[in-house]
């Protein structure tokens, strides 16, 4: 590994996603990538008796389906980093513990996906594992439960609203293969524009977007056109807006090769999600069933991954901060 610039790891021997899996909701299997996603459910609580179970399961089973489809015995994958956005990480917990594997418990909201791409890939990249696997899970109905209000009180939701994705992704990253590579990674710094309106996380994420973006141009000497996607996670239609708009305001035109897993795992119009998507999930299940076939059939070779996150303290309604996770891959 080495250093680039002020913030970004170059890994010199990248390593290799060499599976994914995705399994997500009934709302999402309405939307317009349903056909990329390995299953989709009916039922939020795919027979169990709490959507908190029925997350563990779904996360479960995703995990045990990548770990399938890499062809690696469970036994040879030396370390987990996966989380949720339920407190303790107790889908993952819970979900994960039967799979008896070293257990990383990564609590990144929105960025937990690529955040644990991230951590593993410097694991294998070092020497210090083989394989890794990197998951996790989000829940609409626990998410609201435990962030926002019950589901029973049938709150109107304003239109600077997002919607979470129920699902979960999973990768298995190896020293060995063929590709996608995991070839740089820019973690990105807390920035806090001092948003106050607990609905509006696009706005409260884009600048910490936009931060960590420049950065990791400005550290690689990279420009936009260098990628053949830049995918956001979870900005929504309002951040990705924003993050574009704001990315001109610093000499980089975005336009072309940009897009948000918030806006595409959804059909606004016709499944009223406001602002889109967001969640654990987002970019866990975008990028392990739609973006990762794209590398694989080679439809697209370089794409900048990027996840944001948003913690707010509801009741005081301020924003204590706003981190991004980046990582290349071709």
């Amino acid at each position: 590994m080495k250093r680039l610039g002020t913030q970004t790891i170059q890994l010199d021997n990248p390593p290799t996603i060499v599976s994914t899996a995705s399994i997500v909701g009934p709302k999402e299997a309405q939307g317009p990538l349903a056909k990329y996603f390995d299953q989709c459910l009916d039922d939020e609580f795919w027979g169990e008796k709490t959507w908190e179970k029925a997350e563990s399961k779904i996360i479960k089973e995703t995990v045990n389906m990548a770990v399938t489809k890499s062809g690696i015995a469970a036994t040879d994958i030396d370390y987990c980093f996966a989380g949720d956005l339920l407190n303790q990480c107790i889908s993952s917990s819970f979900g994960l513990r039967e799979l008896n594997i070293p257990f990383f418990g990564v609590f990144g909201a929105c960025s937990t996906f690529v955040e644990s791409l991230c951590l593993g890939s410097v694991f294998v990249e070092s020497g210090a594992a083989t394989n890794v696997l990197c998951a996790t899970s989000s829940h609409f109905c626990s998410a609201e439960k435990q962030f926002r209000f019950p589901l029973e009180l049938g709150n109107q939701r304003p239109q600077s609203a997002q919607w979470t994705v129920t699902g979960s992704g999973a990768a298995v990253v190896s020293a060995n293969g063929t590709g996608p590579f995991i070839t740089m990674i820019t973690p990105g710094k807390i920035v806090d524009m001092g948003i106050k309106d607990a609905n509006n996380m696009g706005a409260a994420m884009a600048p910490a977007a936009l931060d960590t973006l420049i950065t990791h141009f400005r550290d690689t000497g990279r420009k936009p056109s260098y990628y053949d996607a830049i995918i956001t996670g979870d900005l929504g239609y309002i951040g990705k807006e924003i993050l574009t708009e704001l990315s001109e305001t610093k000499g980089y035109n975005i336009k072309s090769n940009y897009n948000d897993c918030g806006v595409l795992i959804f059909d606004k119009e016709k499944q009223d999600t406001h602002s889109g998507g967001s969640g654990c999930a987002c970019v866990g299940t975008t990028f392990s069933g739609y973006f990762y076939k794209q590398l694989q059939e080679k439809k697209l070779n370089k794409i900048l991954l990027i996840a944001t996150r948003c913690f707010n303290e509801f009741y005081e309604l301020s924003t204590r901060g706003k981190h991004s996770w980046y990582c290349t891959c071709n």
